[in-house]
């Protein structure tokens, strides 16, 4: 699950604002080690909000069809979470290989001005579409699993 949560770079993060009404947001992430690492604007909802609550639900959408889906609507595969996040500023990880990769991420004038936020998955990754044929992934049953985080 990790190899391919490693290949994509864009997620749906689902939160709740402090009065409860859900939220979510399409993000461009990074995975080093066994988590995720979105980084978002100090002042965003996102940032605000996550901080509070420290949970997330996150929807990886993973491209699949190759050829095929040139000739026929073929909907991406999914790997979807929940997890713990945790919401750091950008200058608590600019060492090391982990600081290198998020500084990809971002160009240097926006460094200061941006938080990260590290998700740790909990659970299960659920997944569907992944593994199955084309054929099988229109049969939901068949499509559906659910795979260990640990």
């Amino acid at each position: 699950m990790w190899r391919e949560l490693g290949k994509a770079s864009f997620a749906v993060v689902g939160h709740v604002t402090p009065d409860g009404r859900p939220r979510s947001s399409g993000v461009i992430y990074m995975v080093a080690g066994r988590r995720m690492y979105v980084v978002v604007a100090t002042d965003s909802w996102k940032a605000r909000h996550i901080e509070l609550s420290g949970q997330v639900a996150v929807t990886v959408p993973v491209h699949r069809g190759g050829i095929m889906s040139l000739l026929a609507p073929i909907p991406p595969a999914t790997v979807s979470f929940h997890g713990r996040a945790v919401v750091h500023s950008a200058g608590n990880l600019e060492d090391g290989e982990l600081g290198r990769k998020l500084a990809r991420m971002l160009p240097s004038e926006r460094r200061a001005s941006c938080r990260v936020i590290e998700i740790e998955p909990e659970g299960w990754f659920v997944t569907y579409g992944l593994g199955v044929s084309l054929m099988r992934m229109r049969v939901p049953d068949l499509a559906r699993a659910r795979v260990p985080v640990a």
